[in-house]
């Protein structure tokens, strides 16, 4: 079963095997007939120059093609270098603390904030800990207990 309308034409990033990989997933669901693709050629400089379909056979593309599918490439680079970006924020961000009960965003901020690293955090004693607004006495020994 289908969803929606089937695209006339899939533009792979790649060739050949982009291009077979495509039809495989295609012929899976009996459409390799209905849809066209074909695969970018690129030049020395990276950048698209010609099209390729699965024979090889190369077609040359108008400025208006190009520029449009160069347009696409770029935003769909951006996407990713963004995507990937967020990942490594989240991995960077991610620490000790988010393990903790109790210690919600807010917390772990006023934690790093007061103490500058989890090294710090680990050595302070319960009473230092309970300066940060927030922590109460239980936080404070589970923060003792999972850091120590």
């Amino acid at each position: 079963m289908v969803f929606g309308k089937l695209p006339d034409l899939i533009l792979a990033d790649g060739g050949i095997t982009q291009i077979r990989a495509i039809k495989r997933a295609l012929k899976k669901y009996n459409l390799q007939e209905q849809i066209l693709v074909y695969g970018m050629v690129k030049d020395d400089k990276h950048s698209t120059r010609a099209l390729i379909d699965e024979e090889r056979r190369e077609y040359n593309i108008s400025e208006n093609l190009f520029l449009f599918i160069t347009k696409f490439q770029d935003e769909v680079h951006n996407t990713a270098i963004e995507y990937h970006r967020k990942l490594r924020e989240k991995d960077i961000s991610k620490s000790e603390l988010d393990d903790i009960p109790g210690i919600g965003k807010k917390k772990k901020e006023l934690l790093l904030k007061e103490f500058k690293t989890i090294e710090s955090i680990r050595e302070a004693d319960v009473n230092d800990l309970l300066k940060v607004k927030g922590i109460t006495f239980d936080i404070a020994k589970k923060i003792k207990e999972k850091l120590n």
